[in-house]
C-alpha cells in the first residue's frame, strides 16, 4: 500500500479520545482538600485511561543496528533527527519529534520503533531523557 498510515488515521476518526479527565468531577479550592475528602469519603477520584495499545510515544533507537544511511533524517518532517558524521549514527531530539512515524518505516534495518512511553516532560529540551543517541 503506499499509504501506510490512512487506514490508521480514517480509524482513529471513529474512536472516542483517550485523555484522562481531571480526577475530580468539580474544580475543588485546593488538591489537599481535595484528597481530605477522598481520605473520609465524601468525593471520589476519576480512575485513569488505560494507555492504548497502538499509542505513538518515544522515539526508541538501535544504535547498533543502525548503518548511518540517513534515509530517517530525509524524510523526518520535524527536523528532529541530527546525523553524527564521525560515528555514522543519529541523534534523536524527542522534544521536537511529532511521533509520526515515517522515520521507522524509512529505516532499512529496523533499528527505529515508536515505544509506548510518553512521559517525557522536561524543563530542559536538550535533557539527557529528551535526547536519543
Amino acid at each position: 500500500m503506499p499509504f501506510p498510515m490512512v487506514p490508521e488515521l480514517l480509524s482513529w476518526l471513529f474512536k472516542k479520545p483517550n485523555t484522562n479527565p481531571f480526577p475530580a468531577a468539580q474544580l475543588p479550592p485546593t488538591v489537599t482538600g481535595l484528597l481530605e475528602q477522598v481520605g473520609r469519603g465524601e468525593a471520589t477520584l476519576n480512575p485513569p485511561v488505560p494507555v492504548p495499545e497502538k499509542l505513538r510515544g518515544k522515539m526508541t533507537y538501535n544504535r547498533e543496528a543502525c548503518i548511518g544511511c540517513n534515509l530517517c533524517i530525509k524524510v523526518c518532517p520535524a527536523h528532529a533527527i541530527d546525523a553524527i558524521p564521525a560515528a555514522k549514527k543519529i541523534r534523536i531530539f524527542v522534544s521536537q519529534c511529532i511521533q509520526c512515524g515515517q522515520c521507522t518505516e524509512a529505516c532499512p534495518k529496523n533499528c527505529l520503533a515508536l515505544s509506548g512511553e510518553f512521559l517525557n516532560a522536561s524543563h530542559d529540551r536538550y535533557a539527557d531523557t529528551l535526547v536519543v543517541d
